[in-house]
């Protein structure tokens, strides 16, 4: 693929895939380049490094959260939507975590999600300091929340760029774990085979359940608010 036949959308999209599969530490520029049939000059006539790739790769994905109709819905289920869109795409692209840990992620992808959520949270009733810190800290409990999965997938990753077993490797993590577990009763109980094992709740449900008592939280700061006259 000759020089100007290549975007820097396509580079985008590649080193999306790239960092989907491997992560961070396995995207390189100019083996990006031989993936997509163009020099090493052609790749940083586009970019000039891998952090700036790194970071153009997560302002894409940031731009890819669909944004709900607040008019539609209210500001609490857009709220929503916008907190379960960025943990769903966070997930998905597990790499962001380090990446945002290592790299000032802001792009207009970015600020197009950002800015949402200001006009959310100033719509239902927030001064424009107070959307900062309402948005902010839900975007902290979306990061949070995420953690685990996230790590999980970043760990797999290194795996397989070590070429070793991820099931093998993981059966003996969970082993390990569960050894642990037993020295303290109440992880101990919740590791032990029981009638009740289906009840557990999934992390999507987790997930959600914080969200709803962030969301209560907010929505009561507005009414004892608006009940103080």
């Amino acid at each position: 693929m000759p020089r100007d036949t290549l975007t820097r959308e396509q580079i985008v999209q590649a080193a999306v895939a790239v960092l989907d599969s491997e992560g961070v530490n396995g995207l390189n520029v100019r083996r990006l380049g031989a993936q997509l049939g163009v020099s090493a000059t052609a790749m940083y006539y586009h970019v000039k490094s891998k952090d700036e790739l790194v970071v153009l790769a997560a302002d894409h994905v940031w731009g890819q959260i669909e944004l709900p109709d607040i008019a539609g819905r209210g500001w609490r289920a857009a709220a929503a939507a916008l907190a379960e869109g960025a943990h769903t795409m966070i997930i998905r692209h597990f790499w962001m975590v380090p990446a945002m840990s290592t790299h000032l992620i802001y792009g207009p992808g970015k600020a197009r999600y950002d800015d949402y959520c200001l006009a959310v949270y100033e719509g239902a009733g927030f001064s424009e300091r107070e959307a900062d810190q309402v948005a902010a800290s839900v975007l902290m409990f979306v990061i949070g929340a995420a953690q685990g999965g996230v790590a999980e997938a970043a760990w797999r990753a290194r795996l397989r760029r070590a070429g070793a077993d991820e099931e093998r490797q993981m059966r003996d993590a969970l082993a390990r774990i569960g050894r642990i577990a037993q020295e303290f009763p109440r992880l101990r109980a919740r590791t032990m085979p029981s009638a009740d094992a289906g009840t557990a709740l999934p992390d999507e449900a987790t997930f959600e359940f914080g969200l709803q008592a962030l969301l209560d939280g907010l929505e009561a700061r507005l009414a004892a608010r608006s009940a103080g006259g």
